[in-house]
């Protein structure tokens, strides 16, 4: 008889997935580990990200967990992966013949290019799923996933493999007012704000109450319920609007009016406000210094909590709140203040039943000599500053120091980088993954464990056709990372000046 999700998670062992410490890198690890990296999230949200399929090939670090020679991954992809880009991830397997590894690695793709799920592929694709479960150990094996939606849940039922990751009923723990109440109820400061609405008119009016409320505010940003990596926020300046030399019906009037014209990423953001409801915050101000760091951490089988990393986000786009890349650690001056409250909030996570990954976004601002942290949402999911830091992770063997947040290499060498998925230019359309990999080798780009400094790559498969390219450049000090990170951004183009021209 089928078993059910829940029967399926139960099934999850200790150190299934870990990357950290005594959780699970260990030398006589025995499991098989099937990869699906389907970016799931509804038509328009896919539509907003360019070369979508490819970022199914962030996860490939996953692929340095087969340094243990008990370690089985099977991968699988919208269409099939280039060797070279599967090669690529392999050469930086430390203390591992790549060809070893190479035979425990099983690699699937559906052939299907479409901008969809991945996982709905999948589950269109019976024979398929028969001949990935063939590859997979009974009792041995585990699903992960970028994000855990009905679809990955229904996958996981197929397959009868447990999944390691959130069950789907607890995803309103990642929506914006499920992450305000996790703020709340874990004392965590966070920004005034309202509740969920699913009118203009509603919305309009909680944006005057939160006016009323805090009548100095001069802009506030308005968040889609389910938005992800900023892409359902918008900012709305609230000065032109001269809502204290207004009545209280002509503010509500005049607001409404501002939200019609609201410049959101989405283009049919009324539709998904409907759907989904959307609530207001205000836009914090003021500072000598504001930045955007965040804290990630995973919560084991067993409801074990770890702080894995803080980074610095750098964030862009049309309403300044979408993530194009980060450093790593956070700044040193309230570093252990922001993993205290990511595990704080992992702990209630965990109370409430969540599984894997988690992340918190903050806005730090600084006063004088002190540091004002407030929590601005919670995602329940594999992001952006995941994969930089499993390739650190696996590539150095070191940890994370939770006493100082900073990462040390065997030796005890901190070690910093900085990464994006985002490296974009015209320059780079037409180079093939080799020809990055020439330039790379010719100008001594590369990560060389032997150092500890150089660039790692990801996104390659972007390159040719939408001249864009990830990577994560390492270096002893947050100086020389942030000097990879330039050095390599020049090379590359100079390079491909050189080769298209």
């Amino acid at each position: 008889m089928a078993l059910s999700f829940a029967e399926l998670q139960a099934q999850l062992r200790q150190g299934w997935g870990g990357h950290w410490g005594d959780h699970g890198d260990r030398a006589d690890a025995q499991f098989d580990q099937l990869v699906v990296p389907s970016l799931t999230m509804e038509e328009h949200q896919i539509q907003l990200v360019t070369g979508v399929h490819h970022y199914e090939e962030r996860q490939l670090f996953n692929l340095i967990r087969l340094r243990h020679p008990g370690v089985r991954v099977v991968y699988v992809t919208s269409t099939l992966l280039p060797d070279l880009v599967v090669d690529a991830v392999l050469e930086l397997l430390p203390g591992m013949p790549a060809s070893h590894a190479r035979r425990r690695l099983h690699l699937f793709d559906t052939n299907d290019a479409s901008p969809r799920p991945l996982t709905a592929k999948l589950l269109e694709r019976p024979a398929l799923l028969a001949r990935i479960r063939e590859q997979l150990r009974p009792g041995r094996s585990f699903l992960s996933c970028y994000t855990v939606t009905d679809l990955e849940r229904t996958l996981s039922e197929r397959l009868q493999v447990p999944l390691l990751g959130c069950d789907p009923a607890l995803a309103r723990w990642g929506t914006k007012a499920g992450s305000r109440e996790l703020f709340a109820r874990c004392a965590v400061p966070h920004p005034p704000g309202s509740a969920v609405m699913f009118t203009l008119e509603d919305l309009a009016a909680a944006a005057v109450d939160l006016w009323d409320h805090n009548p100095g505010l001069q802009r506030l940003v308005v968040k889609l319920n389910e938005g992800f990596s900023g892409e359902g926020n918008a900012r709305l300046d609230l000065e032109p609007l001269d809502l204290p030399g207004r009545s209280s019906g002509e503010r509500l009037v005049v607001m409404r009016q501002a939200l019609e014209r609201l410049p959101m990423p989405s283009q049919h953001w009324q539709e998904l406000l409907a759907r989904q409801g959307a609530l207001v915050e205000a836009w914090l101000e003021g500072g000598e210094q504001q930045s955007s760091p965040s804290v990630q951490g995973m919560i084991h089988p067993d409801g074990f909590v770890e702080v894995l990393s803080t980074h610095e986000q750098r964030l862009g786009g049309s309403s300044g709140q979408t993530f194009e890349g980060c450093s790593f650690p956070a700044h040193a001056a309230y570093r252990l203040p922001l993993m205290e409250m990511g595990q704080r909030i992992g702990e209630a996570l965990a109370a409430e039943g969540a599984l894997e990954r988690y992340a918190v976004d903050v806005v730090a601002r600084r006063f004088s000599d002190r540091w004002d942290l407030q929590a601005i949402e919670v995602n329940l999911r594999q992001g952006g500053t995941t994969h930089p830091f499993m390739a650190l992770r696996h590539t150095t063997s070191g940890r994370l120091d939770p006493a100082t947040g900073a990462f040390l290499s065997p030796s005890g060498q901190a070690l910093y980088y900085e990464a994006t998925d985002n490296l974009c230019d015209p320059r780079l359309r037409g180079l093939l993954p080799e020809d990055l990999i020439d330039l790379v080798a010719e100008a001594g780009l590369h990560f060389d464990p032997a150092h500890l400094r150089g660039s790692l790559f990801h996104l390659l498969g972007c390159l040719s056709q939408y001249g864009k390219l990830g990577m994560t450049c390492i270096g002893r000090s947050a100086e020389e990372a942030a000097a990879v990170y330039q050095g390599t951004q020049e090379a590359l183009l100079r390079g491909a000046e050189r080769l298209q021209g």
